[in-house]
């Protein structure tokens, strides 16, 4: 197992220093390790697409603001906190499942666009994506709050990264249920309050969100919705959904980590073993055992 966490404060800083338009290439080169998560594009993909499309960094408008950011990430040394948080992860993870497959893997910390109020404000300046094997990037505005959370946003992502590993649990896009991705969160959430305490809770969930049962309840009336384009309303809430272009279902921003976090208390605390050992558990196994504990009816499949 390898992990190369992208060196991106600096080029960061190149991007930043050079003129407008040579900006572009210049984050196209930032993101080109992680060009590899789009291996079944066919042709591939624009990586400064990406880029914006994880919420970075706006390189074409003023950038007095972004130096302060990025000043801030380096002040809190940000790279070596969650190189560091990765690899006691790892250990956390292969310690109680040894077949569990940590891939060598490429990170990419990247500055998020303080401008975009649904980035700043609707989920507090976290967006972060460890879904697939061998990649995680986490993009972030350095408030104090997020500073705090460095290494359980790391960790959160790896518990995510294994789980879809070889070995691990299947994710086929045309078969997937928001079941799998609410369990998925809570999951991962779950695994970085084993590491970190209470601040591996996602915290763009508010608290309210987090002990409502009609939330909870609503989320799992949709347990075995099937098709990626609707589950931004189901894991994320509705303001995530419109932003998409997806249908709002009547959710608040972070239900599915909300309810996902309920459903994985309650299947350990029955199992009597830790989200860390529950990383390669079926979802389904996780309901079947959850739901009734929490007055909750099991539904078809997961």
């Amino acid at each position: 197992m390898t992990i190369s966490l992208i060196d991106s404060a600096p080029a960061m800083t190149r991007v930043l220093d050079a003129a407008v338009e040579d900006r572009a290439d210049l984050v196209r080169e930032m993101w080109a390790p992680m060009a590899g998560m789009y291996h079944f594009v066919p042709g591939g993909v624009d990586m400064a697409d990406v880029h914006r499309q994880n919420f970075g960094f706006d390189w074409e408008g003023p950038v007095d603001r972004l130096r302060e950011g990025l000043d801030a990430l380096v002040a809190a040394d940000a790279w070596r906190r969650i190189a560091d948080a990765l690899e006691v992860g790892a250990a956390a993870l292969t310690s109680v499942d040894p077949g569990a497959t940590v891939p060598d893997m490429n990170v990419l910390l990247v500055l998020g666009d303080p401008t975009d109020e649904h980035f700043l404000d609707e989920v507090q300046g976290l967006s972060g994506f460890g879904g697939i094997s061998g990649y995680i990037v986490v993009t972030v505005w350095p408030t104090p709050r997020v500073l705090a959370r460095l290494e359980a946003i790391a960790v959160h992502e790896l518990h995510h990264n294994v789980r879809y590993s070889p070995g691990g649990i299947l994710w086929n896009p045309a078969t997937v249920t928001v079941g799998e991705h609410v369990v998925a969160e809570g999951l991962a959430d779950v695994f970085a309050t084993e590491l970190y305490g209470d601040a591996g809770y996602t915290h763009f969930v508010g608290e309210r969100t987090r002990a409502d049962d009609g939330v909870l309840a609503k989320v799992v009336s949709g347990l075995e919705v099937t098709g990626m384009q609707d589950f931004a309303a189901w894991v994320l809430g509705d303001s995530t959904a419109r932003l998409f272009g997806g249908e709002p279902v009547g959710l608040p921003t972070g239900a599915g980590y909300a309810a996902g976090a309920r459903l994985v208390h309650a299947y350990l605390e029955a199992s009597g073993s830790t989200a860390a050992q529950a990383v390669r558990t079926r979802a389904a196994d996780i309901l079947r055992t959850a739901l009734p504990r929490l007055g909750l009816v099991p539904t078809g499949r997961h």
